[in-house]
């Protein structure tokens, strides 16, 4: 199961920093099945609430999640839901800038969010004793909303998109062809926003905006950890119980027309190899027999050494440095099927792209084989099962599957996936996977990247303070293994669409 693809807040969430989290959150085996042992409660203010015990060690993490993502927002905004993440850490009426998280840290926790296109996901990990910390902080700060320091942190998240956009790339072609792909829906314009828009935002934007959609009915808190279910649920009810609502906010009712016809980007941008991105447009989650069986399709085209891309052009061909296919089957609304390519030196982006569509017209041309379609069902299995061993992994799932409509759908993932069969797969790449319904995004290199000549990455992290007890998070640069997908996806292709961010 995927959870999302585009985020972001003060040090970008990377892969390396929610691996920490995991890590510390892991325990050695975990039941596949969930939902039966979850307590649910719905407080008359709307809120709702989850909560899972997990005796495994002796920690919490609390998480809130506001169905609120940059696909709420309008043109002339964008970006909003992504500064007011920033602003959340910038004081309530009751707190200092800054002094939430200080709070949490003094108790032994750590603290952090992140923003989606569909959501935001407010976090915090700590020892079970001191769960009362986060959830009266979190409360004090979904009633008591009055950042401080505006301008400065509005001068932050620019900079920041400077560096992870605009000097990345990578990341500039995904945005740029993610918005050549949508031309009616939301998803056209990318979570951090575009940067004219995010000057123009005021601190009065910021305060209507969380106005309406941080409030209790448009919240879900979930809560997993080594405690009493009964207590915690009290402890919720009596700190968020008597918040009230404001306005209700307004569904999102754009829908993206079909696609007739291939589209096609080219991005002149400095950079030291040439790379390019498909994206055809596919259904979400309630499109069950074909996400299912997108789900497997993206698994055998690039997960892990052996798989089909990864042969043919890393190995075999060795004309690209990286490539990749991702697929997100919990967004919110129909989402894309992504490919993408970093080209080595001499090579023809237009051979690799060919080389591609090789593979992909293999896919709809002949049925995997069964010993394939098999290893391909055991790694999504076994990563999902895996995942469970982190409580912060088992909170994500539950507070995703309930903004998508139902926490018991978890359980039912590892039988779907079960249920696909190569001739599911066979149909869907012949019904999504074709030219007609693609965008291709095409990066040409017109110089080297200044920061990679002098021996940096693609972009470094802005950040206002250490962030689990690293004080640089560029430095835990680890990549989790490709093998278990769904740990990446917690993370969701934070390369990919270039806005997966995280708090400090």
């Amino acid at each position: 199961m995927r959870i999302k693809r585009r985020f972001n807040r003060r040090t970008w969430l990377s892969i390396p920093i929610l691996a920490v989290i995991l890590a510390l959150c892991a325990a050695p085996h975990a039941n596949a099945g969930i939902a039966d042992a979850v307590k649910y409660t719905k407080l008359a203010n709307g809120l709702q609430i989850i909560v899972l015990e997990n005796h495994k060690s002796p920690v919490a993490t609390f998480n809130v999640f506001y169905h609120v993502g940059s696909r709420n927002e309008q043109f002339g905004k964008t970006g909003i839901s992504h500064l007011c993440e920033h602003l959340m850490f910038r004081g309530t009426k009751k707190l200092a800038p800054e002094q939430f998280s200080n709070t949490i840290q003094e108790n032994g926790g750590d603290d952090n969010a992140f923003t989606s296109s569909d959501f935001t996901d407010y976090f915090e990990i700590i020892n079970r004793d001191h769960l009362n910390v986060p959830i009266t902080l979190e409360a004090d700060r979904m009633a008591n909303f009055e950042p401080k320091g505006f301008d400065s942190e509005k001068a932050v998240v620019m900079e920041e998109r400077r560096m992870r956009t605009e000097d990345s790339p990578e990341d500039a072609l995904q945005e740029m062809t993610q918005a050549a792909a949508y031309v009616a829906h939301p998803y056209h314009w990318p979570v951090i926003g575009w940067m004219h828009e995010i000057e123009g935002i005021t601190l009065q934007d910021a305060l209507t905006y969380h106005a309406i959609y941080y409030s209790p009915q448009n919240a879900i808190i979930v809560v997993v950890g080594d405690f009493n279910a009964d207590q915690v649920t009290r402890l919720v009810t009596e700190s968020f119980g008597s918040i009230k609502n404001t306005a209700k906010p307004l569904p999102v009712t754009e829908v993206e027309p079909p696609q007739e016809g291939e589209r096609r980007v080219v991005m002149e941008h400095a950079a030291n190899l040439p790379a390019f991105n498909e994206a055809y447009h596919v259904p979400n989650y309630r499109n069950l027999a074909d996400s299912f069986a997108l789900e497997i399709a993206s698994e055998i085209l690039s997960d892990g050494k052996s798989s089909r891309l990864y042969k043919d052009l890393v190995v075999d061909k060795q004309s690209v440095v990286d490539v990749g296919a991702e697929y997100d089957m919990t967004s919110f609304d129909p989402g894309l099927f992504w490919f993408s390519a970093q080209i080595r030196p001499g090579v023809k982006t237009e051979d690799v792209i060919a080389e591609i569509d090789k593979q992909v017209a293999a896919l709809r041309d002949t049925p995997v084989t069964p010993q394939e379609l098999q290893r391909a069902k055991n790694l999504e299995q076994a990563g999902f099962v895996y995942g469970q061993d982190s409580i912060f992994r088992e909170a994500e799932l539950l507070g995703v599957y309930q903004m998508l409509g139902d926490y018991h759908m978890i359980d039912d993932y590892l039988a779907e996936i079960d249920k696909v069969t190569a001739a599911d797969i066979q149909r869907v790449a012949k019904k999504y996977l074709v030219d007609s319904n693609r965008t291709v995004g095409v990066l040409v290199p017109t110089g080297v990247l200044r920061h990679e000549m002098a021996g940096g990455g693609g972009g470094g992290s802005v950040h206002h303070a250490a962030a689990l007890g690293v004080d640089d998070p560029s430095a835990l640069a680890v990549r989790p293994e490709r093998s278990d997908k769904h740990l990446r996806d917690i993370t969701a292709s934070v390369r990919n669409l270039g806005a997966m961010e995280v708090v400090r």
